[in-house]
C-alpha cells in the first residue's frame, strides 16, 4: 500500500514538472505576416490626428486628410533641417565663371575677328556668321555688324582693348536696358501671384522650387501651388522643394484634378496666411496643343477672381534654340508673359538666344539656370553675361 501511494506522488510530480516546462520554455515566433488574427488598432493620438503639413485641395469636410502627421520626433527633425538658402543678390557674378566656359568660343571668335589687321568682307560676314551660329538672329545679327563696321571706321586703329569695349557696348545695346526686377511683392494685403509657364522638359517644376529658393532666401514668405495635375510627380516634387525651405504646398488629392481650382486655391489659402508670394506652378503644355493652351488661359482667369496675376514667367530650354522663340510666341499669345527663364544656359554655347528672345517677344529675360544645383538658378544680368561672354 505504501508502495503505491509513493507511486501516485510521483507521477503527480512528474506531470507537474512536465506542465511547469512547458509554461516556461519560449513561445516559437511566427514569421513576419503569418499571425492569423487582427492586431489590435492602437488609439491615435491628438498630435498624430492633426492634419498633414501640406494641405491636399479638394478634401470637404470629414474627408480623409491624407497621410498621417509624423511623430514629433521627425517633425522636430525635418524642421530642425530646414535650408537657409543665399540671398539672390550678386549670384550670376558668383556663377559668371560657369557661364564663361560654355560661352567662351563665341566671344573668343569674335575678338579673334575683329582684332585682325585687315577687316574685308569675308571677315565681316564671319562676323555674322557667329552671331547667328549662337542664336542671336539674323535680324539681329545684321544690326551689329552694321554698327561695328561704322564705329570701327570712325575709330580707326583697334587694340584689343578698344575692340573688347566695343563689341562689349554693342552687346549690351543689343540686350537693352530693361526692368528686370521680378514682382513679388504684395500689396493691398494680398500676396503677389507668380505663374511659371512652359512646355514639357524645359525645367519648369524645378525652376519654380528653386525660385521659391531664391525668395526666401531674400527673406520673403512663400506658399506654392501645384497646378501641374497631370504629371504624377509634379507635386511631389514641388513638395519637396517647399519642405526643404520651408514652403507650404497647396496641391489636389488626386491626380488629373482640375488646375485652376488648384490655383485658386492656393492663392486663396496664401492670402488667409498672409505670405508675401504665392508661385503656381502649370502643367507642361505642347505649344501646338490649341486645348491645352486655352486651359492654361483658363488658369491665369480664375485666379484673377481672386488675385491679379504680377508674373507670367515662361520657361524656356536654352539648348533648343530657334525652337524655344516659336513655343514662346504662342505662350505670348494666351497669356501675357511678362518675363523670361532660361534654363540650361551653362549647357550651351547659344547665349545669343537672350538676345533673340528679348526681340521677339519684348520681354526681358529675368531668370537665368546655370546648372543642376538647387542655388543655380540666377537673376539676368546684362553686364555679367556679357563680361562672361567676353571672358
Amino acid at each position: 500500500m505504501e508502495y503505491v501511494i509513493l507511486g501516485i506522488v510521483l507521477g503527480v510530480l512528474a506531470l507537474g514538472g512536465l506542465g511547469w516546462l512547458t509554461f516556461v520554455r519560449p513561445r516559437r515566433r511566427l514569421p513576419r505576416g503569418s499571425a492569423t488574427y487582427p492586431l489590435p488598432a492602437e488609439k491615435p493620438t491628438e498630435k498624430q490626428s492633426a492634419p498633414d503639413a501640406s494641405h491636399r485641395a479638394g478634401q470637404g469636410a470629414g474627408a480623409d486628410a491624407g497621410e498621417p502627421e509624423r511623430p514629433a520626433d521627425v517633425v522636430a527633425t525635418a524642421a530642425a533641417t530646414i535650408e537657409r538658402p543665399p540671398p539672390s543678390a550678386g549670384r550670376l557674378v558668383r556663377l559668371r565663371a560657369r557661364l564663361a566656359r560654355s560661352q567662351s568660343s563665341v566671344g573668343g571668335v569674335l575678338l579673334s575677328l575683329l582684332s585682325r589687321d585687315r577687316l574685308d568682307d569675308d571677315t565681316w560676314d564671319e562676323v555674322e556668321e557667329v552671331l547667328i551660329t549662337a542664336d542671336v538672329g539674323v535680324a539681329p545679327a545684321r544690326a551689329m555688324v552694321e554698327e561695328l563696321r561704322t564705329k570701327v571706321k570712325v575709330l580707326g586703329t583697334r587694340t584689343p582693348q578698344e575692340v573688347r569695349e566695343l563689341l562689349r557696348q554693342e552687346l549690351l545695346h543689343q540686350l537693352g536696358d530693361l526692368d528686370r526686377s521680378l514682382s513679388v511683392e504684395p500689396h493691398g494685403g494680398v500676396p503677389a501671384v507668380v505663374m511659371m509657364v512652359g512646355v514639357n522638359g524645359t525645367g519648369k517644376t524645378t525652376t519654380c522650387g528653386k525660385l521659391a529658393r531664391n525668395l526666401i532666401g531674400d527673406g520673403r514668405t512663400v506658399l506654392l501651388g501645384a497646378a501641374d495635375t497631370f504629371r504624377a510627380a509634379a507635386a511631389d516634387q514641388l513638395q519637396t522643394w517647399g519642405e526643404r525651405v520651408g514652403a507650404r504646398t497647396v496641391r489636389a488629392d488626386r491626380d488629373g484634378a482640375d488646375p485652376a481650382s488648384v490655383a485658386f486655391e492656393a492663392v486663396s489659402e496664401g492670402m488667409d496666411e498672409h505670405v508675401d508670394t504665392v508661385l503656381v506652378d502649370t502643367a507642361g503644355r505642347l505649344h501646338t496643343k490649341v486645348g491645352l493652351m486655352d486651359e492654361l488661359g483658363k488658369v491665369k482667369r480664375v485666379i484673377e477672381k481672386k488675385a491679379p496675376v504680377t508674373e507670367v514667367l515662361l520657361v524656356l530650354d536654352a539648348t533648343t534654340g530657334q525652337n524655344g522663340l516659336r513655343q514662346a510666341k504662342v505662350f505670348a499669345e494666351v497669356v501675357d508673359v511678362t518675363g523670361i527663364v532660361l534654363t540650361k544656359l551653362d549647357g550651351t554655347a547659344k547665349g545669343g538666344i537672350v538676345v533673340a528672345v528679348q526681340r521677339e517677344l519684348g520681354v526681358p529675360v529675368k531668370l537665368v539656370g546655370l546648372g543642376e544645383g538647387p542655388d543655380d538658378l540666377a537673376p539676368f544680368d546684362s553686364a555679367a553675361f556679357v563680361d562672361a561672354i567676353l571672358g
